[in-house]
């Protein structure tokens, strides 16, 4: 378990949390249909060639109002969700049928080395700088030996601050590699999003981490 935020990181999460537990259902309607099936197959092909076989167990870090948890779900695989929006986990519980913890990611409280997976698909970048430290030794903590951490965050040029009434740190390969080795992963592989496009065009950096 992580150790309880100061007040100024605590205002900066309650103050995003907020912006989402307002617009939880226009959040829900403008990303449903999103195509994440690239990032899914990241994750579970990397559990896989690690020698394990499914169902897997994952947890859906920032799992939202539910759509992954649900794909995860109906592929078969045993999903739990967790994340600090009252209304995103009242939504996903509902949508997913899947067990959801609502945690606040500067107070993490995960079970240890229970999940073959972590899906963090564009969450982390929410952590203020000061705190991922502490984010990621709880994903390392809750991971089984040998388990692999997925993250897709907006890259950047290290930057952080309010982006309207959210908080985002936006950080580059180098420095973000750096982060997650520190906290004892490997990194296995990384590629830009959108596929297809100029990397001027691929907003989004994906990487693909094992637990040494």
């Amino acid at each position: 378990m992580s150790e309880q935020p100061d007040e100024a990181l605590q205002a900066i999460s309650n103050r995003t949390l907020a912006h989402y537990n307002a617009s939880a259902e226009q959040f829900f309607e403008g990303t449903r249909d999103h195509d994440v099936r690239q990032n899914i197959s990241a994750l579970l092909d990397a559990i896989e060639a690690g020698g394990r076989h499914a169902p897997f167990a994952i947890l859906d870090l920032g799992c939202g109002p539910g759509r992954d948890l649900k794909a995860l779900r109906d592929m078969g695989h045993a999903p739990v969700g967790v994340d600090g929006s009252e209304r995103f986990v009242e939504m996903a519980r509902a949508w997913s049928g899947c067990t959801v913890w609502q945690q606040d990611f500067l107070a993490l409280d995960l079970p240890a080395q229970q999940f073959d997976g972590v899906f963090a698909n564009a969450v982390l970048f929410h952590v203020p700088s000061r705190a991922i430290a502490g984010v990621l030794a709880a994903l390392h903590a809750c991971l089984k030996p040998g388990g692999v951490l997925f993250c897709s965050n907006p890259r950047g040029q290290n930057q952080e601050g309010w982006n309207g009434p959210r908080y985002g740190s936006y950080y580059d390969l180098e420095h973000w590699s750096e982060l997650v080795q520190q906290a004892g992963f490997v990194l296995l592989d990384h590629y830009y999003r959108p596929p297809g496009l100029p990397r001027a065009q691929q907003p989004w950096l994906a990487t693909v981490w094992r637990k040494q």
